[in-house]
């Protein structure tokens, strides 16, 4: 039997779970994953190699190539100027962001160096998810490959929850393991 996969899951089990503890009048209510998003700062990273292998490294994590994100204005205690390139981001959709999810929560997760579990305070008020990465070896594309330096990532999961409690309730349901 062929592995279901997790948008097929949430279309099966997860839509009629939700409108059964909610009481959502129509399934288009329910909240669903909107998108993911990859942030990397490289704001302390000054040599250009370095750089190049955190956009190698994200573009193996993510699937896609980043987008560099430059600083909005110049910041002297940090050394930088305005137009700087400060960090990386990726933003995923469709096919490639809930691979990504499920790549994340059944493999990344748990081998993640003292994991308990999600806390719940990760949650904004809409139901929105973020959490950080301290070492981005967690991932399975990491096995083998040759890195010098280990950096750390921000993995926010942004959903159409209107409530924190309903975004809660759907991660869970999708298999993030959230602390009680």
């Amino acid at each position: 039997m062929p592995i279901q996969s997790l948008q097929e899951r949430y279309n099966k089990d997860i839509v009629p779970a939700m409108v059964k503890r909610f009481g959502y009048k129509n399934i288009m209510a329910v909240p669903r994953i909107q998108k993911v998003v990859l942030n990397c700062g490289v704001g302390k990273l000054r040599d250009e190699k370095q750089r190049e292998e955190v956009i190698k490294f994200l573009t193996l994590i993510a699937g896609q190539k980043p987008s560099p994100r430059s600083a909005k204005k110049a910041i002297a205690s940090f050394k930088t100027r305005k137009g700087l390139v400060i960090g990386y981001q990726v933003t995923l959709r469709g096919r490639r962001m809930y691979d990504f999810i499920s790549r994340f929560t059944d493999i990344a997760l748990p081998r993640t160096r003292d994991f308990r579990g999600i806390d719940a305070k990760s949650f904004d008020s809409g139901g929105n998810l973020t959490i950080g990465i301290k070492e981005h070896i967690v991932f399975p594309e990491m096995i083998g490959e040759d890195y010098h330096f280990l950096f750390g990532l921000e993995v926010t999961i942004v959903t159409t929850a209107p409530r924190r409690e309903e975004g809660v309730e759907l991660l869970k349901l999708m298999g993030f393991p959230i602390k009680q």
